[in-house]
């Protein structure tokens, strides 16, 4: 019986070590243990390695290379010559060929004409990745070639061609320590008691130095949460303002200031989106225009202790501003005078203080908390502030309360319908646009009367005419209020009331569209029970609905972000494995709406943490708002950016700048089968046309018809195919077919998700 040889030359990226995995030979019929047998150097041609089967006149095969790296499944019956980008010969390669292939390491890693590689690291069975055998760690993927990037900033004026990175700002990279700071609530000690960790940690200097970091993953827009002075406890993020006209100084450093930011930003093609309070202050007041009434904080004693005796860790004896030498919480020159006197002096909070309000004595062990910490509402200032209470019980779920009440105790609801505070925030915000953010988002949306709301938003777009401006209406379900699907909230408080002008809130078409998209909250809901089971089923029924939006193209679509993710009540970051976020970004990536990542999930950071604390100790290392910046560092940079996911978003942000059907069009012809989904984007008035097919889990069969005859490529393989009116194709577990009428081909390289 005759021998067989086989020879393989592997791509430059794959590790020297190289296995045949073998099964079904014959006639023995007998298989190999993962990785298989080792191949040898070929000693004749350099490059290429052999291995030898006795006694063996067929097998079935894989080549690989033991760390994750591996062939399709093959099998031959003779001798013979394997590459990826070619396929088998039967004769040995000339000897310039093999000279010329050694001088081109970038020769060997075309993509195969002969089947598809399976993923990186992973096994494949029955079409669902698993997990690598024990103790077999993923090779790094392959460099990918040089992408284009974004066209200029000033031919971008439509929103919807760009994608979103959304960040903590103060949690992403650090490139300032003197500006670090702790808030005074979830401080974070090492076991010798030492402060760790500062909330304050990110900051502009350090997105300006990640700036190519992000551009690298193909994103052109950056969100950064609110950047104004903020006061309270736990103030980090942003959402706590305290001064709209002045930048938090945490931020800042004397070469990285925020003009700095929009402009380094700006020089890359990359555009700033500023997030914006409108709902509400922090519990100080605003400085320099309203003051609410508080004792100074640096006289709080707890009962049971005295005055300079508790470690607060950075804050010490007391909880007055470390930071500042007076130790006081905030500079309001609206403050009454006695409380200016004593900013201004005694940091230790000994000297004896009056309330005027009780004309007790501080600082007194365990005297009313409420008098440092509390909110009395009805003694607000009516120009500035309602003075209905707290939000509390069924109120989340009711117009009036929802607009009315304050949001919480470091959250005061501002009566934003007086024209002085309309005067405040609009003149504030105006300056930012002045020195050239591109776009805003505003928080907190349902807690203001639509009307209301959009007198700042078309404010703000009469100063600068093509602002794009979405909101953050948050709903634990589709958000269609009275028009069905067992939302238990009327219209008036849901996303897609907001984005209309009709007068009638169970009728959309009682008005056009207003200008106004919202983050897409119903597709978001429904993630926990489809693309976190691994299915798309029920996702067609809440796309059906995209009649009621004003324009539903303009949404900005999510899997999860600082507040929720799609899991266990929304409280976690998303908890489901990587084929599954890969399979959720086909979609968001090929469906209507604007993509938007939440910083680390390209690297599934903090899999399945709560989104912010929850105990009352948790800090914020065990959340999904952890420091971010490890990962961004020079010696763990090349190893966030080999990550499947980050080369999956690579690619997909890729694709989407390069087809304005998937930008701009709406979406016709959906159907979707759990496994499987497709649908069209039709952008006729650009000449641009697609055909989508979506897969998750297993291998699907595509087809749909009724669609317009010409030629077809597809961008994700490169397969063409001319059509009459129909398409058929299959997709590959996890990945998706995107076949764009006279398209440009295949666009980028194959990946684990996206093949």
């Amino acid at each position: 019986m005759s021998d067989l040889v086989l020879y393989f030359r592997p791509p430059s990226d794959w590790a020297e070590t190289l296995h045949v995995h073998y099964w079904d030979r014959q006639p023995a019929g007998d298989a190999s243990d993962w990785p298989g047998v080792s191949m040898a150097p070929d000693p004749d041609a350099p490059g290429w390695y052999r291995c030898k089967f006795t006694n063996t006149h067929q097998l079935h095969l894989v080549f690989n290379d033991g760390q994750g790296r591996q062939s399709p499944d093959l099998s031959r019956d003779r001798s013979g010559w394997y590459r990826l980008d070619s396929g088998w010969q039967d004769q040995r390669p000339a000897l310039e060929d093999i000279a010329a292939d050694a001088g081109d390491p970038a020769a060997a890693t075309k993509d195969s004409t002969q089947g598809t590689a399976k993923a990186a690291g992973q096994v494949e069975l029955a079409g669902q990745p698993t997990a690598p055998p024990a103790g077999i760690a993923p090779a790094p993927l392959p460099e990918h070639s040089p992408q284009p990037g974004p066209r200029p900033l000033a031919e971008r004026t439509d929103f919807r061609e760009e994608t979103i990175y959304f960040l903590l700002t103060a949690r992403f990279y650090d490139g300032d320590p003197s500006n670090n700071a702790f808030c005074r609530d979830r401080i974070r000690f090492d076991d010798q008691g030492n402060a760790i960790d500062p909330h304050w940690r990110g900051d502009f200097k350090g997105l300006i130095q990640k700036l190519d970091y992000i551009r690298d993953l193909g994103f052109s827009a950056i969100w950064i949460t609110p950047p104004v002075e903020n006061r309270s406890g736990l103030d980090y993020h942003g959402y706590h303002p305290y001064d709209w006209t002045r930048i938090d100084p945490r931020l800042e450093s004397p070469d990285a200031t925020y003009q700095d930011l929009i402009d380094a930003a700006h020089a890359k093609g990359i555009k700033i989106i500023q997030d914006v309070v409108v709902n509400h202050s922090c519990q100080y007041g605003i400085r320099g225009q309203v003051h609410i009434d508080h004792l100074p904080i640096k006289y709080y004693v707890p009962q049971g202790a005295e005055q300079g005796q508790i470690d607060h860790g950075p804050y010490q004896g007391n909880l007055g501003h470390y930071a500042w030498p007076n130790r006081d919480d905030i500079d309001n020159p609206v403050a009454p005078d006695w409380y200016r006197e004593r900013h201004a002096r005694d940091p230790e909070g000994i000297e004896p203080l009056v309330d005027p309000k009780t004309s007790e004595t501080a600082p007194k062990p365990g005297y009313d908390p409420g008098r440092f910490f509390g909110i009395d509402a009805q003694n607000l200032d009516p120009n500035w502030y309602h003075q209905d209470g707290f939000i509390c019980g069924g109120d989340w779920e009711s117009a009036h309360p929802l607009q009315q009440k304050h949001l919480a105790g470091d959250c005061i609801d501002l009566a934003t319908e007086r024209q002085n505070v309309k005067d405040y925030l609009i003149g504030a915000i105006n300056r930012y646009l002045d020195m050239g953010v591109d776009a805003l988002r505003i928080d907190t949306v349902k807690h203001v009367e639509r009307d209301n709301l959009l007198e700042y938003v078309n404010a703000w777009k009469a100063h600068k005419p093509g602002l794009f401006v979405f909101g953050e209406n948050l709903v634990k379900g589709y958000g269609w209020g009275d028009l069905g699907g067992g939302d238990n909230g009327p219209s008036e408080i849901r996303p897609w009331w907001y984005t209309r002008l009709g007068s009638d809130p169970r009728d959309p078409n009682s008005g056009g569209d207003s200008g106004f998209p919202q983050l897409d909250f119903g597709l978001f809901s429904t993630f926990r029970d489809t693309v976190s089971k691994g299915t798309f089923a029920g996702t067609a029924q809440v796309l059906s609905m995209d009649w009621i939006y004003g324009d539903a193209t303009s949404l900005v679509t999510f899997l999860q972000n600082h507040d929720v993710g799609p899991d266990n009540d929304f409280k976690y970051r998303f908890k489901g494995e990587d084929w599954m976020a890969a399979a959720t970004y086909n979609l968001l990536w090929t469906a209507r709406g604007i993509p938007c990542l939440y910083y680390g999930e390209e690297i599934a950071f903090m899999r399945g943490a709560p989104q912010d604390v929850e105990g009352e100790q948790d800090t914020l290392e065990t959340t999904g708002r952890a420091y971010f910046g490890d990962h961004l560092e020079d010696e763990r940079i090349a190893e966030t950016q080999a990550h499947p996911l980050y080369r999956h978003l690579q690619r997909l942000n890729l694709i989407r700048r390069s087809i304005p059907a998937l930008q701009k069009a709406p979406m016709t012809q959906v159907n979707e089968w759990g496994s499987g989904m497709s649908f069209v984007r039709d952008l006729c008035a650009e000449g641009s046309y697609a055909v989508i097919g979506l897969a998750i889990g297993t291998d699907q069969q595509v087809d749909i018809g009724d669609i317009r005859p010409g030629h077809y490529r597809d961008a994700v393989t490169g397969a063409e195919q001319h059509s009459d009116g129909q398409l058929s194709f299959q997709v590959k577990g996890n990945s998706a077919g995107i076949w764009v009428l006279d398209g440009p081909g295949k666009l980028g390289d194959d990946g684990p998700f996206l093949h």
